[in-house]
């Protein structure tokens, strides 16, 4: 079948619509489309870029008195302080 043949079979199904309705067309589709590919990409490059982090955790050193405890209450009370406090109870 040619293209000109198909296109005349939905030359009467396009005037049965709507003038004044609105549709992405073609354009909407390719915008749409460009955008899941560029999102595909950058996801693909995040995981390859995860995946060379060579990331160690550093082990936890124990708190040698509790006068250590009073003098973190600021930046430094985040894991150790909290690990402190749930050793004790």
């Amino acid at each position: 079948m040619y293209a000109t043949q198909a296109l005349t079979h939905l030359v009467p199904l396009a005037e049965e619509l709507d003038k004044n309705k609105v549709t992405p067309g073609v354009l909407g589709f390719i915008v749409f489309a460009a955008l899941a590919v560029g999102v595909w990409l950058l996801m693909k490059s995040m995981n390859r870029h995860m995946g060379r982090v060579d990331f160690e955790e550093a082990p936890e050193t124990p708190e040698a008195s509790g006068d250590a405890e009073g003098v973190g209450a600021g930046a430094g009370a985040g894991a150790s302080g909290s690990a402190g406090s749930a050793k004790r109870m």
